[in-house]
């Protein structure tokens, strides 16, 4: 398995790791990793790998077998050797910018309160597909109420369940596209704002910013038409 560093610390920036693994496309696993891999609809995390003598740009971090998180190189270079001690470094604004935008679309399943049906994350803006067939009559209203949001400076945090406790309280489940993970027999839970004053709890396994403030100035995008039964609502960064 890759230890997720970043579960723990979203904040961190470089880290060492040793090279474990490297798949027959050439891409590299670390015993730990800084990178995020693809999934929730949040990107897999780029930057760079050095080590003694070398240095490997990486597009991508996915997904792998079981708990593994495999690097994916920006182009065919030579790797390091298996066991090869090396650093790890993010593309830190572009992972923050991550952040902040997965962050604002917890908010924004708040102030929308409709079933949520997918998502994206990108560097700089996100969406939310919602169960919504009629389009909201004031979208200034909406936008107003997720500004005020994140200026409440609420923190986020994260804890675990039990797949049992999630089983019993199905409504903290959004989505309709995408079931937590299970297996491993807990669910990491999102929680935006604390005890009688939480905003938002819902599973998720992303990266976030630490307290609503650090999303900083947004504003609502387009409000697209798609079928019968979605909306498709956009949220943007202003810096």
């Amino acid at each position: 398995m890759t230890v997720m560093l970043f579960r723990d610390d979203p904040y961190l920036r470089t880290a060492p790791g040793r090279v474990t693994a490297i798949t027959g496309e050439g891409g590299l696993i670390l015993d730990q990793s800084v990178f995020y891999p693809t999934g929730g609809g949040q990107p897999g995390d780029s930057g760079s790998i050095t080590w003694d003598g070398g240095a490997l740009t990486i597009a991508t971090a996915i997904k792998g077998d079981g708990d593994q998180i495999v690097l994916v190189p920006a182009e065919p270079r030579e790797l390091p050797d298996l066991g090869q001690e090396v650093t790890q470094t993010l593309d830190w604004d572009r992972r923050h910018k991550h952040m902040r935008v997965h962050t604002a679309l917890h908010l924004l399943s708040v102030v929308v309160p409709f079933a949520v049906t997918g998502g994206a994350i990108s560097a700089g803006r996100g969406r939310l597909d919602f169960n919504m067939p009629d389009a909201p009559e004031n979208r200034d209203a909406i936008e107003e109420a997720l500004s005020e949001l994140v200026a409440t400076d609420a923190p986020v945090s994260d804890e675990w369940i039990t797949d049992a406790e999630l089983d019993a309280n199905p409504g903290l489940v959004k989505t309709m596209s995408v079931q937590p993970p299970r297996g491993t027999g807990r669910i990491r839970l999102v929680r935006i704002g604390q005890g009688v004053e939480t905003m938002d709890l819902q599973p998720c396994g992303g990266t976030h910013v630490a307290r609503t403030g650090e999303i900083g100035a947004i504003k609502l995008g387009k409000i697209q038409k798609k079928g019968r039964q979605n909306r498709r609502v956009y949220v943007e960064l202003e810096s």
